[in-house]
């Protein structure tokens, strides 16, 4: 996806019936092809009118909302981070029978911070079931590599200033619904199946903060 205005709708990086069962085609065409288009379509009529804006990264732009003109900061704010949070939801998932690791340094990170993956992913699986109502739970890393768990209500994000996000589970009910109706613990479970430990790995050696 270009990085700054005019965005465009990032493909997935595998096939819309890779991620079953734990995610259902349906499931996909309609969180990708419909969510998550009407976000990058909101977000570029939000800066339309906004030129001085237009070079600005995705990340730039939610990270610096106070400079941009009130009547455009609240567009931006959901339809930027709903952007953003998709495109790293989408990427860092992978059909469930690949087997995949964290490196060497994120896994000497997480036993650090965490003590184990278990407990990162019980920690994670908190947060995310303690959002109330929409929002996103994340594994984030600051600039000194040390990595915690975040949540946010809505499409917001991490303060990018601070923390690169790794990794994050949507909790939008529309992410699961067809697959799981209301049982987010069990969609949960099954999600962590689907992670990409090489692209969260890749996410924490080469982060970046604004």
């Amino acid at each position: 996806m270009r990085n700054h205005y005019p965005f465009s709708l990032q493909a997935l990086p595998y096939a819309y019936d890779a991620l079953s069962p734990v995610l259902g085609e349906e499931t996909l065409h309609f969180h990708h092809d419909k969510h998550m288009h009407t976000y990058v379509e909101n977000l570029n009529k939000a800066l339309e009118p906004h030129t001085e804006y237009q070079c600005l990264s995705l990340n730039s732009l939610l990270a610096k909302l106070d400079t941009l003109p009130q009547s455009a900061q609240t567009a931006v704010r959901n339809n930027g981070g709903g952007v953003y949070n998709h495109q790293l939801y989408f990427s860092t998932l992978n059909a469930p029978n690949i087997a995949t690791k964290p490196s060497q340094a994120l896994q000497a990170a997480i036993d650090r911070d965490f003590g184990s993956m278990e407990e990162m992913i019980a920690q994670l699986k908190q947060a995310a079931l303690g959002r109330f109502g929409s929002g996103w739970a994340y594994v984030v890393a600051d600039k000194t590599g040390s990595l915690s768990i975040c949540s946010t209500p809505n499409q917001d994000v991490p303060d990018f200033t601070k923390f690169a996000p790794l990794m994050t589970v949507d909790v939008w009910e529309h992410a699961y619904y067809l697959d799981y109706q209301n049982r987010r613990p069990d969609y949960f479970d099954a999600f962590i199946s689907l992670i990409d430990w090489d692209i969260v790995s890749k996410n924490y050696e080469n982060r970046t903060f604004v």
